[in-house]
């Protein structure tokens, strides 16, 4: 992998994460001065004049004021809610989908709280019938979650395996698993 292309996690001055950007956009943050570094990784780049450690995670020396962020009902934002995971049967591997809870004929909406993440063969097994119809059970209550990550959401949970940005991505129920809380 090209080092130039590596994530770097770019926390607002109060620590908030609000980005992510390539190694080249924070090494340009830096020698503007506008980050301080706050971790490194093991990488070392070389310019004409000096050599750099690239960073991983940088913090702004001043605060960006966002709006707080919509998240829209998708398949993915389902997927990522439910951590990948069949909320039938634990499944985490191979083909997933998105299920009614309560089917479409029998006046389910599509929304948060009847959606969640299925394997093709608790689908196929469901169909449009109802949870007590097939004997099935949800691992857990389907809900909207209350926490909107500002970074996009497929680097959010990718920057969730990087263990120097664990310090800063919130681990908020819905959104990314076992360790959630």
């Amino acid at each position: 992998m090209d080092p130039l292309n590596q994530d770097v996690l770019v926390l607002n001055s109060d620590y908030e994460p609000i980005n992510i950007c390539n190694i080249r956009r924070a090494i340009g943050l830096i020698c503007l001065g506008k980050v301080d570094v706050l971790h490194t990784d093991s990488v070392t780049l070389h310019t004409t004049r000096e050599a750099i450690v690239s960073p991983s995670v940088v913090r702004l020396k001043y605060h960006v004021k966002r709006p707080m962020p919509r998240l829209r009902l998708s398949r993915r934002s389902i997927f990522a809610r439910d951590n990948y995971t069949c909320q039938y049967c634990g499944q985490t591997a191979g083909d997933l989908t998105v299920d009614h809870v309560v089917p479409r004929r029998l006046g389910g909406r599509t929304e948060w709280e009847n959606l969640v993440c299925c394997c093709k063969r608790c689908n196929g097994k469901k169909g449009d019938k109802t949870l007590a119809e097939v004997g099935f059970h949800l691992a857990r209550p389907p809900r909207r979650p209350r926490w909107v990550p500002f970074v996009s959401l497929t680097k959010y949970m990718d920057g969730k395996r990087n263990q120097a940005w664990r310090d800063y991505l919130p681990h908020t129920h819905g959104w990314g698993g076992r360790d959630a809380g």
